[in-house]
């Protein structure tokens, strides 16, 4: 009896009697709560037929099946789907709206807040028809007091700045555009534009490289989801999290917010410059002691063939062979090179 059966007139599937061994797929539901199974299942599979509608990935499977250990053969099938499908401009807004909002909450669990992160981007909000506003957040579960985040993964997003605008062009999306539409359609009292490192107009990393703050307006942050690296949107949300609860009057300076805002991200920014350039430096100094000791072993290996030379007074076809593969000197590199990624 087949496992999965095609409903034509109901145009879906329906799978019966499946059950799947598997170390990593049965580590990654054994880590989730029961009520997010069959949610986080249906996403895997709609992820995963997209992934095998792609030839390039088809044909990445086909060639490391057999060259690859299963762990590793998993992990690189995993980045690889994730790159792919991140640049597909159908789906990387639902990955992106997805996985920020999966870290946020994993954010307010690990800092024990009662914040709550909710997917609205499929929801029209206050504005008809309109469903600017891809998450809202609401701090400690207060409906009056929310942030809300879009997400926007695309390269065509301009600064807007207002000052720069012409309004008889024809109208498009920019960051300060969305940022006050997203607060308007869903009555939010702090907005913030979510932007990729990868995917990014240059007018936007002009303003910032980070985190920027406009005053009126709420905040930008760019992020690098294909590292996984969302440290500027955590830092991002405590500062939208401190103005809202901490703003007890309703006569704000706004000109000396943005002061003080713009003074701390600046700081942010400066310790984050440090933090790059003390990993930039970790990894050159991996990659000068590779090359020392690849030189180091590339002495030793021609020393070893010299001596050989000078004692028999001449070398065998094997010798030549090796002297000219240097396969030894490969393999004993291996293990050196592993030992230094580790530092």
């Amino acid at each position: 009896m087949a496992t999965i059966k095609i409903n034509q007139k109901l145009r879906r599937v329906e799978i019966s009697g499946f059950e799947i061994e598997n170390e990593v797929v049965y580590n990654y539901f054994n880590k989730l709560p029961a009520n997010e199974r069959d949610e986080k299942l249906y996403r895997a599979l709609y992820i995963g037929v997209l992934a095998f509608m792609e030839d390039r990935i088809s044909a990445f499977l086909s060639k490391t099946s057999n060259e690859l250990g299963t762990e590793l053969e998993s992990l690189k099938m995993i980045f690889e789907m994730k790159k792919e499908l991140f640049y597909k401009t159908t789906i990387k807004g639902i990955l992106a709206e997805n996985e920020i909002a999966e870290f946020l909450n994993d954010f307010f669990k690990e800092k024990k807040l009662k914040d709550i992160a909710n997917l609205t981007g499929n929801i029209s909000g206050y504005i008809p028809k309109n469903k600017t506003g891809d998450i809202i957040c609401e701090i400690n579960g207060n409906s009056k007091l929310r942030i809300v985040i879009e997400c926007k993964f695309d390269k065509s997003i301009k600064l807007g700045d207002i000052s720069t605008k012409d309004i008889f062009t024809r109208k498009y999306d920019t960051a300060w555009s969305q940022i006050l539409e997203a607060k308007a359609n869903r009555d939010a009292n702090v907005g913030m534009i979510v932007l990729d490192r990868s995917l990014i107009d240059n007018s936007i990393l002009k303003f910032t490289e980070n985190i920027g703050f406009i005053e009126s307006i709420g905040f930008i942050v760019i992020i690098d989801s294909q590292k996984g690296d969302y440290s500027n949107l955590a830092i991002a949300y405590m500062l939208a999290r401190d103005i809202l609860i901490n703003a007890k009057t309703p006569d704000i300076d706004f000109k000396l917010l943005s002061l003080i805002v713009n003074r701390i991200i600046k700081d942010i920014t400066e310790i984050q410059q440090i933090k790059n350039l003390v990993e930039n430096n970790i990894l050159n100094n991996k990659q000068i002691l590779k090359q020392l000791e690849k030189s180091m072993m590339l002495m030793e290996f021609n020393q070893q063939y010299l001596k050989k030379f000078l004692q028999d007074g001449t070398l065998t076809k094997k010798d030549l062979l090796d002297f000219f593969l240097g396969e030894e000197v490969k393999d004993k590199f291996k293990m050196i090179e592993k030992e230094i990624n580790q530092f």
